[in-house]
């Protein structure tokens, strides 16, 4: 049997006829035990009205409460029908302003809602009603509590304020202050528990009330009166919970908004979901004059005439998203949340609220705010068929009906279904069907009906909640199954990342306040989403992506790039994911970006590129302030554009060293040539001088990191016969050069509105710190021929020559090579690099196997191994000098200088190490902390090694180390 559905009269008789419309009654005992309660309020009643409150009690505790508290409104509610005392608990309602005291305006709303409440469920039940009048007396009622309290608020605000006594109705109407109805109360659809969804707006010129000068603070105290009067909690009960998060912004808003503020949020923040949400918005307090003017004014916003492709996808994806059509929220019976849930009443709203935002500009006709109305206005205009409108119009009212009996039970604003077989057969009893399974195979056949017909209407739009799920960030509140859906999909703190996509929504980052950018937004957010959280710690990436966008200026044209280049959303995704300090930079400098256009962004840049695209951005440059910035981006983008590379398995992290160093040697050598013209231009030239810069260290062996130190030495070499500088300002030529280098430090370190590039680091240069900055050729030779330590020795052993002109640069190359090919003492030697080396755990003691530099068996180890080695043979075999480690332990093997097994531990070992120390440094800021490393980093260091879990790595990574510090011992006994 079906819910019941009859005749919207109401004669004193009615309920004389209602017999076999009445729902079964589910508990007898507790109907009984109520009406032994009322007793002589209940004698004599007609039969009719017997079996309709037995139905009520049987089904509803909530009724029980209502009819022993109200047993006096009972017998008027049957002798003289329920319209009477509905209309009544109006009346008292509107004229609630007559009241003495908030405490007694509280009471008399109270009892007139238990009042209307006890009648329309009683008027519901016997289906002397159906719901269309249900829900218009329910708004009815609603208008005039909201009004009445409002009165009430405004009569005593002017007595505080000791303005000429007013009519309260005139007040009402000249105070320049908008209630809005929204939602189902905006078009007279309201549910039985429903809550009132309000926006209250003020006219700050015409507002006649202030709070220490503050018209706002008069408005907001109103308002919260307001929320008072009607939402509170008392012994009486309550009236109406009031939820004003439809107001524009409404985490970073007031309760009350001014007209002015909110005409300008609309015209440049308001969101699709919000042109929906004003379909229905009606003025139901307040001055009416005003509210019709401002929602004049709105026209324009919620009807647009004209609408492009964008907003189109954007208005269909409001309900659109919210599920995903595999499998998620399928059709069910127990648990099902027949609004919210597949064909509920929700899509039924949004199938012809969709169709009334796209055509409603151009069609008046199709702005109805009611439901049922517009589906036949859409009817009338030949949008949908007639057998659409009505089927869709059926299912709305049974589902209608269904929901009130649902919220009847305990007065709970709820939409669901219970999942207890028990509580489920109680629904099916009240909703008047024999029993559960018949009752589910009806709901069930209209929930399949209005997702058929929804889906029809969006069958051409690509689904936008992903491949499993709900992902619904419109409106003001974290939806449930989103809530769920991110869960599933790797999130832990959920509300947190659905919190901020919506504020995202709101326009509260300067990306997303043009309407474009949150219409593209709207159809990126699942592949966004997606892309985050396939990496290891999707909250960490969500975090890290939250900054970038936050930053960014503007989100149009990164939004259409994602759009359509869906693996550089997957690469930007895997950096916030994987890489926090490389994430960071791009947080820093969104501009970045632009370098991801380049097509041939994956591919391995070449040293000659490099040099030639540089040279092309400086050849821009204005001013030598404009060199140093054009350098900074250039570094910072083609180490962003190597890092995400690494991250994108495009090079290895052997090739990683060798690209970080390509670009910090051709920025030296361009940078070298524009100090060099800059000093010129005022000292001149040292006629015939020429002057080079000599790598050291990890440059110089090219297997630097992105965060690596630049060891740099500086040597010149002019003719004996010339003592100075040509130029205006000449300069001797030992001080001239020294300018010169430390010009080009201050090109390399000086931090300007782009930063920093390198640190430089000079103590390798002869005499070290405190020598000169340039040392010249004949000063490089006889130290490193006469007076260079062995450790000095050591680090030339990494020494490349990588600017400069090419004769100097052949002269430093021999007087190096000389220098390496010296026999040496072996047990001397031996003794200063195990000493050396001594003396660096005493400085700088390792905090575990993650100190990859200084941890026994780690990089220092390895290199130390390396360079003793080739002090110690190059005089029998030049061949053998190579700055690059892994080469140089190659060719002392290939000599047999170095057994194969030893060889083999120590290149095993250092090729891991360095690559786990790239990762480290382009990853994260300061030392790596297995500990507290997130999933992310964990799986890319796992990566990069080629190893399937963290433990297995750390057990790796301290074997190799153990053996590499075993061979370190052999070479070098303590």
């Amino acid at each position: 049997m079906m819910i019941a559905a009859t005749q919207s009269g109401a004669a004193p008789d009615a309920f004389a006829a209602c017999g076999p419309f009445l729902p079964r009654v589910f508990d007898a005992a507790r109907a009984e035990r109520i009406f032994e309660s009322l007793d002589d309020s209940v004698a004599g009643i007609p039969d009719g009205a017997r079996a309709v409150l037995t139905s009520a009690f049987g089904n509803s505790p909530y009724l029980c409460r209502l009819g022993l508290r109200e047993r006096d409104v009972l017998r008027e509610i049957w002798e003289r029908g329920p319209d009477v005392v509905v209309e009544r608990a109006i009346s008292d309602a509107q004229n609630v302003h007559a009241a003495t005291d908030i405490a007694e305006a509280m009471a008399v709303l109270r009892r007139a809602k238990r009042q209307m409440a006890l009648a329309t469920a009683l008027a519901d039940i016997a289906g002397i009603w159906d719901v269309e009048v249900v829900t218009n007396r329910l708004t009815r009622f609603a208008d005039a509590s909201v009004g009445g309290a409002l009165r009430f608020l405004l009569r005593r605000a002017a007595q505080a304020a000791n303005l000429t006594e007013q009519d309260p109705a005139s007040l009402e109407a000249d105070t320049g202050l908008i209630v809005l109805a929204m939602g189902k109360g905006g078009a007279f659809e309201l549910n039985y528990s429903s809550d009132l969804d309000l926006i209250v707006f003020y006219d700050a010129e015409r507002f006649p009330f202030r709070k220490k000068s503050d018209v706002r603070a008069a408005a907001v105290d109103v308002v919260k009166g307001l929320v008072n009067m009607l939402g509170e909690i008392t012994m009486d009960g309550y009236v109406f919970r009031i939820d004003l998060r439809l107001r524009p912004d409404a985490g970073a808003t007031q309760i009350a908004v001014s007209t002015e503020a909110a005409e300008r949020y609309y015209e440049e923040m308001g969101q699709n979901w919000e042109r929906a949400a004003f379909i229905k918005a009606r003025a139901c307090a307040g001055d009416r004059s005003a509210a019709a003017s401002f929602l004049k004014g709105l026209e324009p916003f919620i009807w647009r005439r004209n609408l492009d492709y964008a907003a189109i996808e954007d208005i269909h994806s409001i309900k659109r998203q919210i599920h995903a059509h595999g499998g998620h929220g399928a059709i069910a019976v127990a648990g099902h949340n027949i609004k919210l849930g597949l064909g509920g009443i929700r899509e039924i709203e949004f199938f012809a609220q969709t169709q009334q935002l796209i055509l409603g500009g151009r069609d008046p006709a199709l702005r109805e705010r009611r439901t049922l109305d517009a589906l036949e206005a859409l009817r009338a205009r030949g949008l949908v068929s007639g057998q659409t409108s009505a089927e869709l119009a059926e299912s709305y009212r049974f589902l209608r009906r269904l929901e009130h009996r649902l919220q009847m039970i305990e007065d709970e604003q709820t939409h669901t279904l219970p999942e207890d077989p028990v509580e489920l057969e109680h629904i099916a009893c009240f909703a008047g069907y024999a029993d559960t399974e018949s009752f589910g195979i009806e709901l069930v056949a209209h929930l399949e009906r209005v997702q058929r017909y929804y889906e029809e209407l969006f069958q051409k739009e690509a689904p936008l909640g992903g491949a499993g799920g709900s992902l619904v960030f419109t409106g003001v509140e974290n939806d449930p199954e989103t809530l769920d859906t991110l869960a599933e999909m790797g999130f832990r703190d959920a509300q947190h990342v659905a919190g901020a996509i919506r504020g995202w929504h709101h326009g509260r980052i300067r990306a997303t306040r043009s309407p474009r950018a949150r219409e593209l937004l709207t159809r990126l957010m699942p592949a966004i989403l997606a892309a985050l959280a396939n990496t290891a710690d999707p909250d960490s990436a969500f975090a890290q992506f939250d900054r970038f966008i936050s930053r960014l200026p503007a989100g149009v044209q990164l939004f259409s790039l994602f759009l359509a280049n869906p693996h550089l959303l997957q690469l930007v995704a895997g950096v916030m994911g994987s890489a926090p300090r490389l994430a960071e930079h791009l947080a820093r400098a969104p501009a970045m970006l632009d370098v991801l256009l380049d097509r041939d962004f994956l591919a391995q840049p070449l040293y000659g590129d490099l040099r030639d695209l540089l040279a092309r951005q400086l050849a821009t440059a204005t001013d030598h302030e404009a060199v140093l910035d054009i350098a900074r981006r250039f570094v910072r983008e083609q180490t962003f554009r190597a890092g995400v590379q690494l991250i994108d398995t495009g090079i290895s992290t052997a090739q990683a060293g060798e690209i970080f160093s390509d670009i910090a040697e051709c920025t030296i050598a361009a940078l070298l040539e524009k100090v060099e013209q800059e000093l010129a231009s005022s000292a001149g030239e040292v006629e015939g001088g020429s002057f080079c810069v000599v790598a050291m260290g990890r440059l110089g062996g090219r297997e630097m990191t992105s965060a690596s130190d630049l060891d740099l030495i500086f040597v010149y070499e002019t003719p004996s016969h010339i003592e100075q500088s040509s130029g205006p300002r000449p300069m001797p030529a030992m001080v001239y050069y020294a300018k010169l280098a430390q010009r080009l430090i201050a090109a390399l370190t000086v931090q300007t509105a782009e930063g920093g590039l390198y640190e430089v680091d000079m103590r390798l240069r002869p005499t070290g710190n405190k020598g000169p900055a340039a040392v010249s050729l004949e000063s490089f030779a006889r130290y490193h021929a006469d007076d260079a330590w062995t450790w000095e020795r050591l680090a030339l052993t990494r020494a490349r020559v990588i600017a400069g002109p090419d004769l100097l640069k052949r002269k430093i190359e021999d007087i190096i090579r000389t220098s390496l090919t010296r026999k040496m003492d072996a047990a001397r030697l031996a003794h200063d690099v195990r000493d050396m080396r001594q003396k660096l755990e005493m400085q700088f003691p390792a905090k575990g196997s993650w100190d990859l530099k200084f941890v026994p068996g780690g990089l220092v180890d390895i290199e130390f191994a390396a360079e003793f080695l080739l002090l110690r043979h190059a005089w029998q075999a030049p061949e053998l000098l190579e700055p690059n480690t892994h080469i140089a332990l190659a060719r002392l093997r290939d000599v047999g200088f170095l057994e194969a097994s030893d060889a083999d531990a120590l290149t095993e070992a250092a090729r891991l190490q360095i690559a786990l120390l790239q990762i480290q440094r382009m990853a994260v800021t300061g030392a790596f902390h297995p500990e507290s490393a997130t999933p992310g980093m964990k799986a890319l260091l796992c990566r990069a090694a080629g190893i399937d879990d963290f433990a297995s790595l750390q057990r790796k990574l301290a074997a190799l180390q153990n053996s590499a510090r075993a061979v370190f011992d052999k070479l070098l006994p303590p």
